[in-house]
């Protein structure tokens, strides 16, 4: 899977918001400052080529929508950036957002007992 620019990224992130949209509609749920309408074209006609998106098309509209999803995208993401930045430790990426201050005890505890419970056998 290749990796979004920011541009593209919010493009997606319309997408995976709306689900099947007009380019109109997707520009409605952007962020200010609001890209023109071109641009917003021109990044979906390049999501397209990457495999992001593909359309239906109504006459000469056109509705995209999302062929990744947005926990699939999340998932290759999170990993490039364990293995860029952490060693691809995920223990390393946790110590550092504790060092950090950015993860306190009581977050610490929610992940543990969620890890624990993701590991107990299915019934």
């Amino acid at each position: 899977m290749k990796q979004l620019t920011k541009a593209e990224e919010q493009i997606m992130q319309a997408l995976w918001e709306t689900g099947p949209a007009f380019v109109k509609d997707i520009i409605e749920v952007m962020p200010e400052p609001k890209p023109h309408y071109n641009t917003v074209s021109t990044l979906i006609k390049i999501l397209i080529e990457k495999g992001f998106v593909d359309f239906k098309a109504f006459g000469k509209s056109h509705q995209y929508f999302a062929l990744v999803t947005k926990d699939a995208y999340s998932h290759k993401t999170v990993n490039n950036i364990v293995k860029g930045y952490f060693n691809g430790s995920f223990s390393n990426m946790v110590s550092f957002f504790v060092k950090e201050k950015e993860l306190s005890i009581s977050e610490l505890e929610k992940l543990i007992t969620q890890i624990k419970e993701s590991q107990k056998p299915k019934q």
